[in-house]
C-alpha cells in the first residue's frame, strides 16, 4: 500500500519541463484515481480524485497541467514526464492526445515504432511495461495566460 506522502514522493520525480524558449511556464503533476458513483439518472458518473492510498495493481491517472503566467507566448514547449520505477505506463487518458513515449529516455516515438533489445542481443516490439518516459510537444505557442493539460493512464507496480 502506498500512502499520500509516498504518492507525493512519486510525483516529485514525474514532472520535468524542457521548454526551448525561456519563460514563466508553470507545470504541476497530479496522480489521481477514478471514483465511480451512481448518478440520479441511473448512469454511473466517473470523477478523478486524489487518492488517499493506492496499492500495486491500482490504475492511476497522471495529469500534467501547464500554464503560461507571462506576458508573452511560449513557443517550442516540450513537456516531458519520466516515469518512476513504481509506475507502469498504459495509454493516453481519454480526451488527451497520445504522448510520444520512450523505452530508453533518449529515443521517442509511438509505442508501435519502438523496440527493446533483449539480453541475448535480439530485439522485440516494445510494450507499455517498457516505457520509461512520456512527452508531449506543443504544436502551437502557449498564449500569455493560457493553460492546458495532458494525462496518461498508468498502473502502480
Amino acid at each position: 500500500m502506498i500512502t499520500r506522502p509516498m504518492i507525493a514522493a512519486i510525483l516529485a520525480t514525474t514532472a520535468a519541463v524542457a521548454p526551448a524558449a525561456a519563460g514563466p511556464l508553470q507545470v504541476t503533476s497530479s496522480m489521481l484515481v477514478e471514483a465511480r458513483s451512481a448518478a440520479s439518472d441511473g448512469t454511473t458518473r466517473v470523477t478523478l480524485v486524489k487518492p488517499s492510498k493506492v496499492t500495486p495493481g491500482d490504475k492511476v491517472i497522471v495529469v500534467l497541467a501547464y500554464r503560461n503566467t507571462g506576458a508573452q507566448p511560449l513557443a517550442n514547449v516540450v513537456l516531458a514526464n519520466p516515469l518512476p520505477r513504481s509506475i507502469a505506463y498504459r495509454s493516453a487518458n481519454p480526451g488527451s492526445p497520445a504522448p510520444e513515449v520512450s523505452v530508453d529516455g533518449k529515443t521517442f516515438g509511438s509505442l508501435a515504432a519502438l523496440s527493446v533489445r533483449s539480453l541475448d542481443g535480439s530485439t522485440r516490439a516494445a510494450s507499455p511495461n517498457d516505457v520509461t518516459s512520456v512527452r508531449w510537444r506543443l504544436a502551437s505557442p502557449i498564449p500569455a495566460g493560457a493553460q492546458g493539460q495532458f494525462a496518461f493512464q498508468a498502473v502502480l507496480k
